[in-house]
């Protein structure tokens, strides 16, 4: 299976979580149940940015640090800033 293709299967099994969220709540679900399930959507799609933050960073930041220079100094900050987005 390709990267694209494993993407795109953990999308799937994220929203199919959250869906389920959506319906809990609508069944009105113990709380802690459905707290269960939103955490299981988060690590989901937690699951999903680092990987796409791996891809970026073997390939796009790779290729731009071998060039040097601004684009790479660049480069860096957007992953630097995304890395940061993902741990607060």
């Amino acid at each position: 299976m390709g990267h694209k293709d494993e993407l795109l299967k953990r999308l799937r099994r994220a929203e199919g979580q959250v869906r389920g969220v959506h319906r809990m709540v609508e069944n009105d679900e113990y709380c802690i149940d459905i707290l269960t399930q939103v955490s299981a959507a988060t690590k989901a799609l937690e699951r999903v940015a680092l990987a796409l933050l791996d891809d970026h960073l073997r390939h796009c930041v790779a290729s731009a640090a071998a060039d040097g220079g601004e684009v790479a100094a660049e480069k860096l900050h957007e992953a630097s800033a995304a890395i940061a987005r993902l741990v607060r």
